[in-house]
């Protein structure tokens, strides 16, 4: 059921665990840490923000280091009870047994910190293949879930991967700058931030990638899900374009409360971008407060 390890060498996973402090500690923000048992195995949670603010779940994007997605949310740590999750059998500190995403094994996952962290009912944030977790717990447990916002979201529509591979292997042959940089450019449209851009050089070369993306979500299995949901796809996001994701979004999502291309952005948000995005979370969250 569980592989070994997600590594290729300890070699690699000490970079990688490196990479994790460093874009942690670039973050400037105390963090609470903590293992959570869950069925799957021990998850390491990151915490912070205000005890008596309301509880925000933050779920990574996929193949990247928990921190990193973490910078894209700065303006909402300090107003929120932040607790963001390293995602189970991905890079970061939690047990590195990779769970099945084409069932209810993510639900049942999230359940199970939620219950260990003696939260009834949160708001959920997720980039990309977060924002899948997110759809399998909508799926699984849409009682637990206070309001969404689904982020340049997997598990929705199937991804196109293709464009990544040649760039990706000649990298991973013959490793350089310019060549970690031509495939990052496929995924940035803006600005590239440098622990970013280290920390996907090494997972390509040193992390045996995830390549399934949770399942889709369908107009049947989210019936029951009824929390207020706000959708913001790339314009130019080589994976889930927004011309893709916003359509099926509003066949699938009961109460999509809006769903949004951002204008010439990538997998990646530039950060004028990702200002917009968390000023529009805020307005959201605050117009869709747990009752």
């Amino acid at each position: 059921m569980f592989s070994r390890s997600i590594y290729r060498s300890p070699e690699g996973e000490e970079k990688i665990l490196a990479l994790y402090e460093r874009a942690l500690k670039q973050l400037g923000i105390g963090f609470e840490e903590q293992m959570i048992g869950t069925r799957y195995g021990d998850t390491h949670v990151l915490t912070t923000g205000p005890k008596e603010a309301p509880p925000l779940m933050i779920f990574q994007g996929g193949n990247t280091v928990n921190p990193v997605t973490l910078s894209w949310f700065l303006p909402l740590l300090n107003e929120y009870r932040v607790y963001a999750p390293d995602t189970i059998g991905h890079p970061g500190r939690s047990a590195q047994n990779r769970i099945s995403s084409g069932d209810d094994s993510f639900g049942k996952w999230v359940i199970d910190l939620l219950d260990n962290l003696g939260i009834e009912k949160s708001s959920f944030i997720g980039p990309s293949y977060g924002a899948g977790i997110i759809l399998r717990t909508a799926a699984y447990a849409p009682e637990r879930i206070s309001n969404a916002v689904l982020l340049v979201p997997s598990g929705i529509v199937k991804g196109s991967f293709w464009r990544m591979i040649l760039p990706m292997l000649l990298y991973r042959l013959f490793p350089s700058r310019d060549r970690l940089l031509q495939a990052a450019h496929l995924m940035f449209t803006e600005d590239m931030d440098e622990i970013a851009l280290d920390v996907i050089g090494s997972v390509f070369l040193h992390v045996k990638l995830e390549t399934q993306m949770p399942r889709l979500a369908t107009e049947e299995e989210l019936a029951g899900f009824k929390a207020p949901t706000l959708v913001m796809a790339g314009e130019k996001d080589i994976f889930f374009p927004a011309n893709k994701i916003l359509p099926r979004a509003e066949e699938i999502i009961p109460n999509l409360a809006a769903a949004e291309s951002l204008h010439g952005s990538g997998h990646f948000p530039s950060m004028k971008t990702l200002d917009y995005i968390n000023n529009r979370i805020k307005m959201f969250l605050k117009e869709n407060r747990i009752s």
